[in-house]
């Protein structure tokens, strides 16, 4: 995205964020982006999330060889991975392609088709109508499957460990509860914040302004999840390193 096509974005969001005509309309609006977003992706994201902290539990322990390092530390490395990167960054970028696609298409179908333009005519500000319930949207739910990505994932590495033998129930259990800081939390929800309106925005700025047929929407798609997950990881070390 170069500072021409920044300066259309920031004026975008400008023109989404005037305030709406009537909040009913956007409030009926906001609610089936949230369930869309949210409750739509929660299957994915508790999947993946899972799996993820299986496979993190059996690396370390697989790492963690040395008999001068108690197996508590397991869960300590597993636990503080979790929270500060893998839960928010992986499901960013999973939600990313899911959601980011499915966003950048539906506003570029109704660009092409001219249903904008329609809105435009009546007088209904297009930005606001299209673009602030999926960022309301998308700043609320992200947060809260986060939130679930953590807690699954910590438990996802419970089961890993102890089925495999890699680490026993006390152990895990110790090594999670042990020098535990809430910074960290509040750290990835932040995290999560910032993602979910990368996630939402980015693929409406180019489903908005995309030109041609249903080859440039598909084009437009592609470009909306490049774009956003770049920016979900430089926005990651942007974060951590200003708030670590």
């Amino acid at each position: 995205m170069n500072f021409t096509n920044f300066g259309r974005y920031i004026l975008l969001l400008k023109a989404a964020f005037k305030r709406p005509e009537k909040w009913k309309i956007y409030m009926k609006a906001i609610f089936q982006q949230m369930d869309f977003i949210g409750v739509g992706s929660l299957g994915l994201i508790s999947i993946i999330s899972t799996f993820i902290g299986a496979v993190m539990t059996l690396q370390i322990a697989f790492q963690l060889v040395s008999d001068f390092i108690p197996k508590t530390i397991i869960g300590s490395v597993n636990r503080d991975s979790t929270i500060l990167e893998l839960s928010p960054t992986i499901s960013a970028i999973v939600l990313a392609g899911k959601i980011g696609s499915a966003i950048s298409s539906e506003i570029g179908t109704m660009r092409v088709t001219e249903q904008i333009d329609a809105l435009e005519i009546m007088g209904i500000n297009a930005p606001g109508y299209l673009i602030l319930p999926k960022i309301l949207a998308g700043i609320t739910m992200v947060p809260m499957l986060v939130i679930i990505s953590m807690v699954l994932s910590i438990t996802g590495g419970y089961l890993g460990g102890t089925l495999s033998g890699a680490v026993s129930p006390t152990e895990y259990i110790q090594g999670i509860t042990t020098d535990f800081n809430p910074f960290t939390i509040a750290v990835a929800l932040v995290k999560a914040f910032v993602f979910g309106f990368i996630i939402t925005s980015v693929p409406a700025y180019e489903g908005f302004y995309v030109k041609g047929g249903a080859l440039e929407v598909a084009q437009a798609s592609t470009r909306a999840v490049v774009v956003s997950c770049i920016s979900i990881l430089a926005c990651d070390y942007l974060v951590t390193g200003l708030m670590l």
